[in-house]
């Protein structure tokens, strides 16, 4: 039986590429690091991790296909910083019923979400 959501990975010609951008410019921690994977939170509960795959290459062809979501408890303040730090946005914050979105991009094209419940 399936339980739930043991996390996502967003998969790169080399790690290298995407880390940076995950760990220091959106802030995650990596809880896991090895040469070639790095999961970001506790490896017991749901997570994000970014891998390296031989067969991915160059950027992402088709960037809205899959998109992973981060929490924010103030959007607003997120989008201004990571603007600041040069973070490219698809779409601002977008108010809807019980949440609000805005959608980047990272360094090879991935759309990521914020997202904020009411």
């Amino acid at each position: 039986m399936i339980k739930g959501l043991s996390g996502a990975t967003i998969w790169s010609e080399d790690l290298n590429k995407l880390l940076p951008f995950y760990r220091d410019t959106l802030g995650l921690k990596p809880g896991i690091e090895t040469p070639g994977f790095v999961v970001f939170g506790d490896p017991g509960a749901p997570n994000f991790a970014l891998g390296t795959h031989s067969e991915v290459k160059g950027i992402n062809a088709d960037p809205a296909r899959h998109m992973v979501g981060f929490l924010t408890d103030d959007i607003e303040a997120e989008v201004v910083g990571l603007k600041a730090k040069g973070v490219r946005f698809v779409s601002d914050p977008e108010k809807f019923d019980q949440v609000t979105v805005a959608t980047l991009k990272d360094p090879e094209g991935n759309y990521v979400q914020l997202l904020q419940f009411a």
